[in-house]
């Protein structure tokens, strides 16, 4: 009878323990931005409402026409982050027509600021570049209404404006750097596993066909003077065969042979991070130094699964940070990846990155899970067995 495996036991309930309380359902309740927008464009036409009416007698037989421009100016703004351009104008123009011809309320501006920073924020670059002219053309008709008295744009409200404009312009300008980094960086992986693939396959190819060679050569030799020794040689050319087949599948499924010297490991994750954050993603490492005594084949495997969580961090997570958590618990070797991205859907389907690594945790009978975080992003957490270690002993 086997022993009990009371470490696999104890994984076993402390991954149930770490697992996050309902992050799908959490998901599924969360607002979406159309709702978002939505709120923000009730929210403030009720206070635009509230204000109207408040100023009935000042306004008189003009509150229909009123009521109708904080309507459009509400409905600009929940449209301000599908049409920013569009939504901005109509926010504007309904704003100068306010203050020209009826009178100018304390709400709305601060409608059209938001409305001036989404601009910025989300429009291309060529919508975003015509935020100041309109901005400078709507004051002028602002303060041009019969309730004003300036000579000229206050230029305190001016600069206001332009300011959030502009805040808006340059987050959206980092944005695009730093996606233009994440391209570079894709491309840079693609180009980086291109050549190591093609490494694998001449060193494999090129070996098997060599000895393949050899021996046909030798058979060809031997065929009418020994057929003993013949048929030995093709049997050998059948087993070498045979086993290049299983190694030419291992490389194009797993890659992972790779010649020692060559070979990366947790001690080079400083290097992985740093080309991390030049893509625009900050990654916070929290490494326990025991785990560069394990083995060398499961110090690269785990190298690999942060490699690979992080490389779709930064193709589909769309994420500004990540964690990376890797030690020795036990008779395991524990690693964690964790980041702020978009998550993933509900029902989704891993692609061949998560593939890969249930495959390489798999080699040490190990357990993967990943999905939906916590506080939102995506999670990987990965459990390997250390080789020698009763954990790998399977009962």
């Amino acid at each position: 009878m086997s022993r009990p495996n009371w470490t696999s036991a104890r994984t076993a309930a402390r991954r149930l323990r770490s697992l996050p309380a309902g992050p799908a359902v959490w998901r599924r309740l969360r607002p979406s931005t159309a709702v978002l927008d939505l709120a923000l464009a009730a929210a403030f036409l009720a206070a635009m409402l509230v204000e109207r009416l408040d100023a009935a007698a000042r306004i008189g037989d003009r509150m229909p026409a009123a009521l109708a421009l904080s309507v459009l100016i509400a409905g600009a703004l929940a449209a301000h982050r599908r049409l920013p351009l569009a939504a901005y104008l109509v926010g504007s123009a309904a704003l100068s027509a306010e203050a020209l011809f009826i009178a100018p309320s304390p709400v709305t501006p601060y409608a059209n600021l938001l409305g001036l920073y989404s601009l910025g924020l989300r429009g291309t670059r060529a919508q975003a570049r015509l935020g100041p002219v309109i901005v400078l053309l709507g004051m002028v008709a602002y303060f041009s209404g019969p309730t004003h008295t300036y000579q000229m744009v206050p230029a305190a409200v001016l600069f206001v404006w332009l300011l959030a404009w502009a805040l808006g312009y340059g987050w959206a300008r980092r944005q695009e750097e730093q996606e233009a980094a994440r391209r570079v960086l894709r491309n840079q992986v693609i180009a980086d596993e291109r050549v190591r693939i093609a490494r694998e396959l001449h060193d494999l190819v090129g070996h098997t066909l060599n000895v393949l060679l050899v021996q046909t050569g030798a058979a060809r030799l031997l065929l009418d003077r020994d057929p003993e020794q013949t048929r030995g040689l093709l049997g050998t050319m059948e087993h070498t065969g045979r086993q290049a087949l299983e190694e030419l599948d291992r490389v194009l499924g797993l890659l992972r042979q790779e010649e020692p010297g060559l070979q990366p490991g947790l001690a080079q994750l400083a290097s992985l991070t740093e080309r991390m954050e030049q893509a625009g993603i900050r990654v916070t490492a929290r490494i326990d130094p025991a785990v560069h005594q394990v083995p060398r084949p499961l110090d690269l495997s785990a190298y690999r699964i942060v490699q690979e969580a992080l490389t779709n961090t930064v193709k589909h997570g769309r994420a500004a940070r990540a964690e990376v958590s890797v030690h020795c618990d036990g008779d395991v070797l524990d690693v964690e990846i964790r980041d702020d991205g978009v998550g993933v859907a509900g029902g989704y389907v891993p692609g061949r990155g998560l593939r890969g690594i249930a495959e390489r945790v798999r080699e040490f009978g190990g357990s993967v899970e990943h999905g939906a975080g916590e506080r939102g992003g995506f999670r990987l957490h990965a459990v390997l067995p250390i080789p020698g270690t009763p954990a790998a002993v399977v009962p």
